[in-house]
């Protein structure tokens, strides 16, 4: 009976000689059965543990030869990690999809070794009790149920596999005010790095030194609050038209939000004609030199994120409640609609749709409701049963030709009026009895007229 595999594995083969000489020395190797993969490692007679870059060699070679199964249905025999595995490599690369790969490395770390048959609502539960957050635990739900959605349309799985989500939670509606974003950037634009005396009479007392670490924050900051766009857009926004960055048209004064070379998503990032005045700041940032690659730069270099030093500069301006970079697109979205800006105008600038915009911010509109306001509590003059009738009757008369009072008159010579008709005449005619003049009251008590009436 033959032993079985160890599986691909690091080895380390020793240094070869002949003839008393050296002629290969001690590497790192990937053993696999009978193959032998180099790894490009040189070891040491002293090395016992492998080096990094073996371990990542190791890695790389199992990803590459270990390639899911696209050929079985059955739901009962297909992992989980398989579908997460098939969906990221056919939706192209991960930079398309907002943190696709840590999202697929977390579900990994729970579904994997389950079987697609196991995603029910009880185990998305258990997902996102383990997950802590249910925001969190929602997006990579959903993320799962984008890659089960994409199995079963290539046809790789049969039956019906439902992903249950948690409640979507409230839509944050924090916004900044003008003396709220003033504070903030009045700190990230003043600020000064403080460092620590490590020698003479001072020592282990704070020093200010020269240094502005959190000026980028401020010309994010601006960006955010004149545009309304998302982080990701803002940290790649340049002057210089390069793949995988927004380009900012200095010239013309337009911001194309939507990196060059990135394929469209849900997320509405259409161009957008830049403010005056933050124009001015950009033009000037480029003509002098301030900036190499990018508007928002730390130690002249472009920035993925911005989460640490926004952070900072919300706990330096003491801002309540919580502040985070999106918050600068609630901010332009809602004093869009203070200023009473056009729902359709405001939404195509900030690259929404209008139910969007109106269902978080139409509140904030001047606009908002006001008409049924002031109607309710406006006070309107008494008016009678009887007099409502006959102004109804007399707008009808007014819109009718003489040849319709003439085929009515004929038709009540000809035969009895119907009751409703009886009602209104007689409602009518009692009305004017009483606002007529006295000379008219005997004609009008004759007997032929109340024989007309029916009285």
């Amino acid at each position: 009976m033959p032993r079985p595999s160890k599986g691909a594995r690091l080895y380390k083969r020793k240094p070869r000689y002949r003839d008393g000489k050296l002629v290969h020395q001690a590497v790192w190797i990937i053993k696999d059965g009978n193959r032998h993969i180099a790894t490009g490692c040189v070891a040491s007679t002293s090395e016992k543990k492998p080096p990094a870059k073996a371990e990542q060699a190791l890695a790389d070679y199992i990803a590459r030869k270990y390639q899911p199964e696209r050929r079985r249905q059955d739901i009962e025999d297909i992992d989980c990690a398989d579908v997460l595995s098939i969906y990221l490599t056919d939706i192209g690369e991960p930079g398309d999809q907002f943190e696709i790969e840590a999202r697929i490395e977390r579900l990994n770390e729970y579904w994997g070794g389950k079987k697609l048959a196991q995603v029910n609502a009880q185990s998305c539960a258990g997902y996102t009790k383990h997950r802590g957050s249910p925001g969190g635990a929602r997006r990579d739900l959903e993320t799962l149920r984008a890659a089960i959605n994409h199995h079963a349309k290539e046809g790789f799985h049969r039956g019906i596999v439902r992903v249950s989500l948690p409640p979507k939670g409230e839509a944050r509606d924090r916004w900044l005010t003008r003396k709220e974003a003033a504070a903030l950037l009045w700190h990230c634009w003043r600020y000064r790095e403080k460092q620590t005396i490590h020698s003479g009479t001072s020592k282990g007392g704070p020093v200010a030194t020269n240094r502005r670490p959190l000026r980028h924050i401020a010309r994010f900051i601006l960006i955010g609050l004149y545009t309304g766009t998302r982080a990701g857009a803002i940290a790649s926004a340049s002057p210089y038209a390069i793949t995988g960055r927004s380009y900012v048209d200095l010239e013309r004064g337009i911001f194309y939000r939507k990196a060059i070379g990135k394929r469209a998503t849900k997320k509405r990032q259409t161009p957008a004609p830049i403010p005056p005045r933050l124009l001015t700041h950009l033009r000037r940032w480029w003509n002098r030199k301030l900036i190499a690659e990018c508007f928002v730069e730390f130690n002249g270099k472009p920035v993925a994120s911005v989460k640490k030093g926004f952070k900072t500069a919300v706990g330096l301006a003491r801002l309540p409640g919580r502040v985070t970079p999106h918050t600068l697109r609630h901010t332009a979205a809602t004093w869009l609609m203070q200023r009473g800006v056009p729902i359709w105008e405001a939404a195509g600038f900030l690259g929404m749709s209008p139910e969007v915009l109106q269902d978080t911010y139409g509140h904030h509109h001047p606009d908002f409701l006001q008409g049924a306001a002031a109607a309710i509590g406006q006070k309107s003059r008494y008016v009678s049963v009887a007099e409502t009738v006959v102004n109804l009757t007399e707008d009808r008369n007014h819109k009718k030709k003489p040849n319709d009072f003439w085929s009515e008159w004929q038709d009540s010579n000809l035969r009895p009026l119907r009751p409703e008709r009886l009602d209104l005449v007689a409602s009518r005619c009692i009305y004017r009895l009483f606002r007529a003049p006295s000379w008219t009251i005997p004609l009008f008590c004759s007997r032929s007229f109340l024989g007309f009436l029916g009285l």
